[in-house]
């Protein structure tokens, strides 16, 4: 069965050019030109990825992506963020909300399906080795794709899952955002180290207490120290 790739965008020649891409690439595709459209059909079908475009008439991309993120749902679908050069902020807020990846328009339709695709691999994926790693008063389930504090689950999106885990697995070595962009998101391209800085602030809020393992080092990247 093909999987569901929901397209929102407001330009008609933007949705034509993915829409033909994606099915190309052997995904059935959906789409919404205004931010309730997309709720609803994110709500009736839990497509396996959302691109949205962040400027939307009515609700815009970062609404939806806020009510998509909160409803239990659809907190776990990915989402693709299509946005304007001038909208680096939007794309921050984007990212911090819970949003895996961004591209930025005018945008490579080739890029898109392997963005789209890396995304859903990350989804997909087993990480192993298979084993439950406790750290302190964090637990994580490295088989059962879970995480918990003080015995408490976090709800972590498959992005941040790999992330955590890529870091422990390379415990007291410092990562760079490239070696983790190539790692945990499956692409080598510089100049996105802003996307995993804002994984990282949105891992560390939701660890809450347990977030002091991911170390910051300056000017160079991230390390698991414990």
């Amino acid at each position: 069965m093909k999987e569901t790739i929901l397209v929102v965008d407001d330009e008609p020649d933007i949705v034509e050019i993915v829409q033909y891409n994606l099915e190309k690439a052997g995904f059935h595709v959906l789409a919404a030109d205004d931010g309730s459209a997309a709720i609803r059909l994110a709500r009736e079908t839990l497509p396996a990825l959302v691109i949205l475009d962040l400027m939307l008439p009515g609700l815009d991309g970062t609404e939806v992506c806020r009510i998509l993120k909160r409803d239990e749902r659809t907190q776990k679908i990915p989402i693709l963020m299509l946005t304007a050069r001038g909208e680096e902020m939007d794309r921050v807020v984007g990212l911090e909300l819970g949003a895996d990846d961004y591209v930025v328009k005018p945008f490579s339709p080739r890029e898109l399906v392997l963005r789209v695709k890396a995304i859903l691999r990350r989804a997909r994926a087993e990480v192993a080795p298979s084993n439950v790693l406790r750290v302190g008063f964090l637990t994580i389930d490295v088989e059962g794709h879970s995480v918990a504090v003080h015995g408490q689950p976090v709800a972590l999106t498959a992005t941040e899952f790999k992330l955590l885990v890529t870091l422990l697995q390379r415990r007291g070595r410092v990562q760079t955002r490239d070696e983790l962009l190539n790692v945990v998101w499956g692409y080598d391209y510089f100049g996105y180290g802003r996307t995993v800085d804002a994984h990282i602030k949105r891992l560390r809020e939701k660890l809450g207490e347990a977030s002091s393992v991911i170390e910051t080092v300056r000017g160079v990247g991230y390390r698991f120290v414990r």
